[in-house]
């Protein structure tokens, strides 16, 4: 297993940028933020300071040379991995976007509800037009679950089971160590993982993608994603 101090966005399907947040802008962000029950919340851009940051000039800057359009944030999660929410995440791809309503469009699909949400897939060159950003709110490594990606596996498309499976035979895993305050890149149709933690530190993570495209006239980005 590698680090992931050398990759590169353009080229492996994510990058990590050092110190974009202070230790103090963490601290109030975490502050902010408050407590998470469970896993993580879904529904952020809805919160005043999430979209506030989403959207500042700092952060568009970091996705802006990546994308076709101006960024748009189009949702935001946080999580919060702990001794009192651990968990482990298998290999796989983020696939879905959050929309108002459900309005069938061809090529969109299958669709599903979380947390009362309206999620469904687009066509995979829309997923090829996103980036998400990963602010890491504290130190991420191995002992507190930080991510593992297969570098360049965003270039195969949408990747069923057995297709998931030969990749990580194939390619090489990187661990996405990080330091609060550092932003990590990443294309949704990379393949991540994680495992759970083995430490008593919190690994708070807050994760807002962002799209280069505009939505069929029918749909509308959800305002509670």
């Amino acid at each position: 297993m590698t680090l992931a101090t050398t990759a590169s966005l353009a080229v492996d399907g994510f990058e990590l940028i050092g110190g974009v947040l202070s230790v103090l802008e963490c601290a109030e962000l975490i502050e902010q933020l408050g407590t998470v029950g469970g896993a993580g919340r879904r529904g952020l851009l809805a919160n005043p300071v999430v979209k506030q940051f989403a959207d500042s000039g700092r952060i568009k800057a970091l996705v802006r040379p990546h994308l076709l359009m101006e960024p748009q944030p189009v949702r935001a999660i946080y999580f919060d991995k702990s001794p009192e929410a651990n968990w482990l995440v298998p290999w796989h791809q983020d696939l879905t976007v959050a929309v108002r309503q459900r309005r069938d469009v061809p090529g969109w699909g299958p669709w599903s509800v979380k947390e009362g949400v309206h999620h469904v897939q687009p066509p995979t060159e829309l997923l090829e037009q996103m980036v998400a950003v990963r602010v890491h709110l504290d130190d991420s490594d191995a002992d507190n679950g930080a991510l593992r990606v297969l570098p360049v596996t965003h270039l195969s498309g949408r990747l069923n089971a057995p297709a998931v499976s030969q990749l990580r035979t194939q390619a090489h895993e990187v661990l996405c160590e990080a330091r609060a305050g550092d932003v990590l890149l990443m294309r949704p149709l990379l393949l991540h993982s994680s495992s759970r933690s083995h430490s008593a530190r919190h690994r708070r993570v807050l994760h807002v993608e962002y799209a280069g495209f505009d939505l069929p006239p029918t749909l509308e980005w959800s305002q509670e994603a």
